[in-house]
C-alpha cells in the first residue's frame, strides 16, 4: 500500500508541474501575440518588400519597406488575400496577411518644417 500511496504522489506532482510549465509557456507565446486584422474586400493595404527584387533599384537597403496602395480583390482566407497588383510587378496576387499592412491616408493639413 506503500508503494502505491508514493507513485499516486509522484504523478500529482508531476501533473503540477506539467500543468505549471504549461501556463507558463503560454503566457511567454502571449506576450507577443496582436490582435488579427479583419481585412475587407475593397480596402487599401501596403505590400511590404521584404521579399520583392526590383531591378532598378540595385541597393537594397535604400528601397521603402512597403509599395502601394493596393486594393484587396478577394479574401481567400482570414490569412490571405489577393490583391489587385500592377501587371508589371511580376508577383502571384494571392499574397499573406502578414506582408501586407493598412493604408493610411497621409496628413495633408500640417506643413513639414525643414
Amino acid at each position: 500500500m506503500e508503494f502505491a500511496e508514493r507513485m499516486r504522489r509522484v504523478q500529482e506532482e508531476a501533473r503540477a508541474a506539467l500543468r505549471k510549465a504549461q501556463e507558463e509557456m503560454k503566457w511567454q507565446v502571449d506576450k507577443g501575440r496582436r490582435e488579427i486584422e479583419t481585412w475587407k474586400k475593397r480596402d487599401k493595404v501596403m505590400l511590404s518588400t521584404k521579399d520583392l527584387v526590383f531591378r532598378e533599384r540595385p541597393m537594397k537597403k535604400l528601397t521603402e519597406r512597403y509599395v502601394g496602395p493596393y486594393v484587396i480583390e478577394e479574401v481567400v482566407s482570414k490569412n490571405v488575400v489577393k490583391l489587385k497588383l500592377l501587371t508589371s510587378m511580376r508577383i502571384h496576387p494571392v499574397v499573406s496577411v502578414s506582408r501586407v499592412v493598412k493604408y493610411r491616408e497621409p496628413v495633408k493639413d500640417k506643413e513639414w518644417r525643414n
